[in-house]
């Protein structure tokens, strides 16, 4: 059986999003740089045709794997939803043992983008997040080893 993977409907809507585009814009555009290349001569020695066969190669690899992600697909609904513990679709504000605060939206792996503060429900952070509620206190192992303790002081909903 396939994973479930577990995303927002925001996360959803960017991957339909951004299949469309691979299917319809995208495509043409590789196939065109295929076509052009084809016309340079001898396929053997044109490094262009190798480069647009491997994008085209990486493209569809990109576009099989969203087709699988969304196959297997399960939104977080608002009634899943709690403000009591974290939980894929919460938006968490934690502090360290130093009083330093950090703020992520907990996501579904597929969506987790950690330069944008949304970090996924398998991570070290998230997977020991989850589940917990405010005034608790998690120990979260960090992939050095360390074992950094945060305390949860507030949960809302991330937006979806």
């Amino acid at each position: 059986m396939e994973k479930e993977i577990v995303m927002t409907y925001a996360g959803l809507r960017a991957l339909e999003d951004e299949l469309e585009y691979l299917k319809t814009v995208k495509r043409k555009e590789v196939a065109e740089k295929i076509k052009v290349a084809r016309g340079y001569g001898d396929l053997s020695e044109n490094s262009e045709y190798d480069e647009a066969k491997n994008e085209q190669g990486l493209m569809e690899g990109r576009i099989a794997l969203l087709e699988k992600m969304l196959k297997n697909a399960r939104v977080v609904t608002e009634d899943e939803l709690s403000n009591d513990t974290v939980s894929v679709g919460s938006h968490v504000r934690i502090k360290d043992e130093d009083g330093d605060e950090e703020e992520y939206d907990i996501t579904g792996s597929a969506e987790a983008d950690p330069l944008e503060g949304k970090i996924s429900d398998e991570s070290p952070i998230g997977a020991a997040l989850v589940g917990h509620g405010v005034g608790d206190k998690v120990d979260i192992s960090l992939p050095n080893g360390a074992v950094v303790t945060y305390e949860i002081l507030e949960i809302g909903r991330s937006v979806l």
